[in-house]
């Protein structure tokens, strides 16, 4: 858990109405004031989760996505629009968050995560939230979050289903007692409602404020998945594997 920040007369202002829930208080606002985070893409998925912890008050937002702004972003990657078509994705959402929140420290990366860059940016921040689409990249994170003892909130979606965990590194499962290989059918586009991305985006930015700020119970071992097109959620209890290649070595 991040140490404390003290508040100045502003921020207390600013976050006054989250600062009422009972546990979490004046406390926990200062520890996400000292947080940082570092998020994998930052499209239809990322974006929101940035957003919200943004809007939250996080001290310090990482955010690692390549490439530049097409039109089929429009319809989900709430941080960028229009007049950032042809420019970078990192630049646009950097521009938004600092709109929202002008306290916020941005560190905006201009790359996906790989196995060569995710050791040093995991390195810069105290947890990580995953909206990668490409499992190699979910992967990287994941041996990164193990090797650093690093919490990892785990999201994704596809069609109108979406699904979430958190991983506590010697505590839960990590991704590769779930996931031990990249499943043969996935493939990097696939159908998609802006609508999906941000209830699940702003679910995970919530297991992330839990997490830094030490209060409620984070998803640690459980994994929600849901089914929006008939409004069905259903959790269930994850088991960690003794033999992972990944985390079968890591003791409480």
């Amino acid at each position: 858990m991040p140490e404390r920040i003290p508040l100045d007369k502003e921020e207390r202002a600013v976050y006054e109405w989250q600062i009422w829930v009972d546990d979490f208080g004046e406390a926990g606002q200062e520890r996400l004031k000292a947080s940082s985070v570092l998020i994998s893409r930052i499209g239809g998925l990322g974006g929101v989760v940035a957003y919200e912890l943004a809007a939250a008050g996080v001290g310090k937002l990482v955010l690692a996505h390549a490439g530049n702004v097409k039109p089929s972003d429009l319809n989900r990657q709430l941080l960028m629009t229009h007049d950032g078509i042809g420019k970078p994705r990192v630049e646009s959402a950097a521009r938004r968050l600092r709109e929202l929140n002008p306290r916020l420290e941005i560190v905006a990366v201009g790359e996906n995560v790989s196995e060569e860059n995710a050791a040093a940016l995991c390195q810069q921040v105290d947890l990580i939230v995953d909206c990668a689409p490409l499992f190699e990249e979910r992967f990287a994170m994941n041996r990164q979050s193990v090797a650093q003892r690093k919490p990892l909130v785990e999201c994704a979606m596809y069609d109108l289903e979406a699904s979430i965990t958190t991983i506590i590194p010697g505590r839960t499962p990590c991704l590769a007692c779930l996931t031990p290989e990249t499943p043969p059918a996935w493939k990097r586009e696939f159908p998609v409602f802006g609508a999906v991305s941000g209830m699940v985006g702003s679910m995970a930015a919530m297991e992330a404020i839990k997490v830094l700020a030490g209060f409620g119970t984070p998803l640690a071992g459980s994994l929600i998945t849901c089914n929006l097109r008939d409004m069905t959620f259903s959790k269930r209890t994850l088991q960690k594997n003794p033999n992972c290649a990944v985390c079968g070595m890591i003791q409480r």
